[in-house]
């Protein structure tokens, strides 16, 4: 069964392995703990058989008018089975107040995205591809 959490409860590094799949340089799953630490807010997919988080969405929001939704990832055994339109749905219910709520992704995702009501806007950003694992 899989379970949904917005809060970090019994959530450790350890129960954060094996994300960021082909990313040349992933954060570490201790950083990885460190980044949903430092979110506005989370939505976390545990698989209660095995007590692990297989999922997880996040969130960087100034609570008043805006959020921006950094990352979303569900492990590559989990994907296809809803786990990600789940999470982000529920993060949506958390930001339903704002304003705005922004993301940045790649065409190919465009799709997944606007079956869950978001709509296309042209974006611009930098990426420092040598700070990808978040180690300073």
């Amino acid at each position: 069964m899989i379970l949904y959490q917005t809060n970090l409860k019994n959530i450790t590094s350890i129960k954060l392995a094996d994300f960021f799949v082909r990313w040349p340089k992933p954060p570490s799953p201790e950083t990885h703990l460190k980044i949903l630490e430092n979110s506005s807010h989370i939505v976390l997919a545990i698989d209660e058989n095995i007590n692990q988080v297989i999922g997880f969405i996040n969130a960087v929001s100034d609570k008043i008018l805006s959020a921006y939704l950094p990352l979303l990832e569900v492990l590559p055994k989990y994907q296809k089975q809803g786990i990600g339109s789940e999470l982000v749905k529920r993060m949506l219910d958390q930001l339903i107040d704002l304003y705005m709520i922004d993301l940045a992704c790649d065409d190919n995702l465009v799709p997944f995205y606007n079956k869950l009501g978001m709509k296309k806007f042209r974006a611009m950003g930098i990426r420092n591809y040598d700070k990808q694992s978040g180690v300073v």
